[in-house]
């Protein structure tokens, strides 16, 4: 009873977000609901990693690939955002093969690991600033409009389009989320995030598992980076790249809560509330708060509320054991 009451409770809530858009069309409360999805696609791909203990710094540079594949490939060859999202997403994909299989193979793990990760966003944002005379650099790139067929340049007007593209993606993560969730790969990886060794003699092939969620997370990121980039049709290396986008990604998913599917949702929606906030009372006086603010944050999650928000709170409404008094 309680398995399809879940469920009929996920089936309600995607029905009134569906609606949604057709009820409600104010453009602005859209947009924020459009960041809002997209940004909780990308930080459910980093808890696809960081729920296992495989903290990674580098997702900055998987979204930056996502978004400025895409828009090159657009704008310089002609090819579709339709072929050029699969490309993006392969190029990341194999970009985390090469930095993973070595990491993983050679047993490179905690703080060493955060290191390669942070070396790999901080290549990328500085590949993609110094080679300004194809990617904009520091300025910022627009892809093409498209002046004729919409659909194919996936460029879209409307905000309730955008919104439902954008939902979709939401879905296929939390999809992906629970998939990977009561798959046996799970088990494989608490174990090893538990003990590599203990995992590896019971039989569980170790940089194999590894590499697996780290594909899966790769693509999902690179993804999340190009539909950021076709729905704002402009983009900067610091927005979709580098550290700053990397310990963005890991403190709404900490905060929102690292175990619950989700939490990289309710991350998203304090991280996106709280960015508006800023720019809306402060304007270019509050650039850079919205991080400060993050590091603050997420000191004092990790310290006191280790589960996140979500993760918190369903913990509370867990019926507690009543434990019989010893005789």
């Amino acid at each position: 009873m309680k398995g399809q009451g879940q469920f009929a409770a996920w089936i309600v809530g995607l029905a009134a977000l569906i609606v949604l858009p057709f009820v409600y069309r104010d453009p602005y409360h859209l947009h924020i609901l459009v960041l809002v999805l997209i940004w909780s696609f990308a930080y459910t791909s980093w808890s696809m990693m960081g729920r296992f203990g495989l903290v990674s710094l580098g997702h900055g540079g998987f979204m930056g690939i996502g978004a400025y594949v895409t828009a090159l490939l657009w704008n310089h060859v002609g090819l579709s955002p339709w072929i050029g999202i699969p490309i993006s997403m392969v190029a990341a994909g194999a970009l985390a093969l090469i930095v993973g299989y070595p990491c993983f193979r050679f047993r490179i793990t905690g703080h060493y690991f955060v290191l390669v990760t942070l070396a790999l966003s901080g290549i990328v944002l500085q590949v993609i600033t110094a080679t300004r005379d194809w990617t904009g650099g520091s300025l910022g790139y627009t892809p093409n409009r498209a002046s004729s067929n919409k659909w194919l340049a996936l460029q879209f007007d409307d905000k309730t389009t955008w919104y439902l593209i954008a939902l979709g993606i939401w879905l296929a993560g939390i999809v992906i989320w629970h998939w990977v969730d009561r798959s046996m790969s799970r088990y494989a990886l608490e174990a090893i995030s538990e003990d590599e060794d203990a995992a590896a003699a019971a039989g569980v092939d170790v940089t194999a598992e590894k590499l697996k969620i780290t594909l899966i997370s790769a693509l999902m990121t690179a993804l999340a980076g190009a539909i950021y980039c076709q729905y704002q049709m402009f983009i900067t290396p610091d927005t979709v790249s580098g550290i700053s986008v990397s310990l963005q990604m890991v403190f709404a998913a900490i905060v929102g809560g690292l175990y619950v599917s989700l939490g990289p949702t309710i991350g998203a929606i304090i991280t996106i509330l709280l960015a508006e906030t800023l720019r809306i009372g402060f304007g270019t006086k509050a650039v850079g708060w919205d991080n400060l603010v993050y590091g603050l944050l997420l000191v004092l999650f990790i310290i006191f509320l280790p589960k996140g928000i979500l993760g918190s709170v369903l913990d509370r409404l867990k019926p507690q054991r009543k434990v019989s008094p010893s005789s």
